[in-house]
């Protein structure tokens, strides 16, 4: 399972996991919950089992018609990020339990529709260092990978001068084909591209419309 998919079915409560067993099909547990055609799913796998009691098929009848109002309602709320993504300055950031290698972690950003992370200010730099001071160290989208010492990110644009300042002291070194860079709560550093860590993919906030 990825991180992805884990993150989303973390939020569903035990019995709507539950519901999701006696179903036997699978949510893609987006946003709060289940989709409409999941909800419908488990309705009828709840009341097909002949040896539930009827105060269980009550219950599942309750929670199910609570499922099917969230899910109906859930396109009129504006939520910018996902749920299992973190908001902040207009883009969306979602922060992996596991670790992949650097090239791993871009393809898996880009089916998410978002990009290994691109730093553009000190603050979007001071935000992901406290969050992996926490978790440790993860990966950039940053490298020179198409041509040695000339730093550029995953969006094809280059490193600017004003953004050098985050690198430790000694970094890069390229000490032994280090060509990714990581984030650490002391700054930057670059490394092995093979090597697995953390990652952080980031997307454009959904806009909210005013009307």
């Amino acid at each position: 399972m990825s991180d992805f998919k884990e993150a989303r079915v973390q939020q569903l409560g035990p019995l709507e996991k539950g519901l999701m067993m006696a179903s036997g099909t699978r949510s893609s547990a987006e946003g709060s919950g289940f989709q409409l055609t999941s909800a419908f799913n488990s309705l009828a796998g709840c009341l097909g089992h002949g040896h539930i009691s009827l105060v269980l098929q009550l219950l599942c009848l309750t929670v199910l018609a609570g499922i099917l109002v969230a899910a109906l309602v859930q396109d009129r709320l504006c939520r910018p990020c996902p749920w299992d993504w973190t908001f902040f300055q207009g883009h969306c950031y979602f922060f992996s339990k596991s670790q992949r290698n650097w090239h791993d972690s871009v393809i898996t950003c880009q089916e998410e529709g978002a990009q290994l992370v691109v730093i553009n200010s000190a603050e979007e730099q001071s935000f992901l260092q406290q969050t992996s001071d926490i978790q440790g160290s993860a990966w950039l989208g940053l490298s020179d990978l198409n041509k040695e010492g000339a730093w550029s990110w995953v969006d094809g644009s280059p490193l600017s001068l004003n953004l050098t300042r985050y690198w430790m002291p000694g970094q890069p070194n390229n000490r032994g084909g280090q060509d990714c860079v990581e984030v650490r709560s002391r700054g930057w550093k670059d490394s092995k591209c093979d090597y697995k860590k953390f990652w952080v993919c980031k997307r454009f906030a959904a806009s909210c419309s005013t009307e």
